[in-house]
This record gives C-alpha cells, structure tokens and sequence, in this order.
C-alpha cells in the first residue's frame, strides 16, 4: 500500500517542477495554508499569479481515482484557483500524468461523478450509501484537461469546460444528480 503522505510530496514537488518548466515561478506553501499547496507567478507578460492545490492519487488506467471530498467540492473565492491532479502509476513504469483543471469544474465533477454513481439506475437502493464527502473522481472525467499547461493564464471562468459530455446531461438532471446548491453554475448550467 503507497504511503499517502509520499504520494503527496511526490505530487506537490512535481507540480512545482512542471510549473517552472512553464514560465511559472512556483512557491510551495506550508501546510495548513487552505485550498493552496502552491502559490506561482507567471514570469512573462502580465506576472500572473495563480493558486494550485495538487491532489496526488496512485493507481493504474482507469483505475486510478482522486479523493475529493466536501472542501475540493466547495466554488473558487476568485478566477484564479487552480487543481493540478496527478496521476502516478502504481507500477512506476509510466511518466507521471498532470490534469490541469480550474476549481470550479473539480467541484462540479466531483458532485456529478459521485451522485451519478450513487444514484445509478439498476442498483438496489441501500447498497450505495456513502454520502458527497467520500467522492472519488476517476481518471478518465479529467482526461481532457492533461497537460493543459497554458490554460493556466487564463481567468478560470473563461477556460472551455472539458468535462464528458454525459456530466452535462446529468447535471441537467436535477432530480437525480444535478449540481452542488451552492455551484455557480447551479443558477444558469453552462454548455460543454
């Protein structure tokens, strides 16, 4: 079993590593520091600075699933949060993998994965009980976002949504999955 803890700092200093290759000149914050693993400033243009949270996660294929619970689930305080997930193979014969994804699209993907899964036709009710603060997203609702390195200039709300398309239609679903009451998109549902 990977020790949790290692996965972590393997995720936040490869995300800083990754950032710099960019343009970015990243600071790893201590912890405690909440929804922020890494401050970054963009060195050219404008000097943009952007929060990241890195969320690290071991596994394999379409196996390999991140833990986002109730705080990853809550909306961005401004339009530059940022989530780098990471993707480590559990087999350590693969690259590490980066999903650049905007705060606001990791908390409606988190939702929508977990409700869609808790309340998927053709199971018996009962057997799924496990509520939104358990919610795991899996490799593939990200696979859009790899390496999306250059979108992280940019305004989050103004960066395409690139979650599956089914995400949409469940989330226009609102008595079965829906969104978070309290996602900004839950007042007027985006397209994707």
């Amino acid at each position: 079993m990977a020790d949790t803890k290692q996965t972590k700092t393997i995720g936040e200093h490869a995300v800083a590593a990754e950032l710099a290759r960019h343009g970015w000149a990243p600071a790893l914050t201590r912890d405690g520091l909440e929804r922020t693993d890494i401050l970054a400033v963009e060195l050219s243009g404008n000097r943009t600075m952007v929060e990241v949270q890195v969320k690290a996660a071991r596994g394999r294929g379409h196996r390999l699933s991140w833990p986002l619970g109730e705080k990853s689930q809550q909306p961005a305080l401004h339009p530059r949060e940022w989530f780098v997930m990471v993707a480590i193979d559990e087999l350590v014969t693969e690259p590490l993998r980066f999903f650049i994804v905007p705060r606001d699209h990791v908390a409606a993907a988190a939702w929508i994965e977990h409700m869609n899964w808790l309340t998927e036709p053709g199971i018996a009710p009962g057997v799924r009980n496990v509520g939104p603060e358990r919610s795991r997203v899996t490799l593939p609702t990200f696979a859009r976002y790899e390496n999306a390195w250059s979108t992280l200039g940019e305004p989050t709300d103004q960066v395409p949504i690139l979650l599956p398309p089914k995400f949409h239609d469940y989330a226009e679903d609102a008595a079965r999955v829906g969104l978070r009451p309290n996602h900004p998109w839950s007042k007027a549902l985006p397209s994707w």
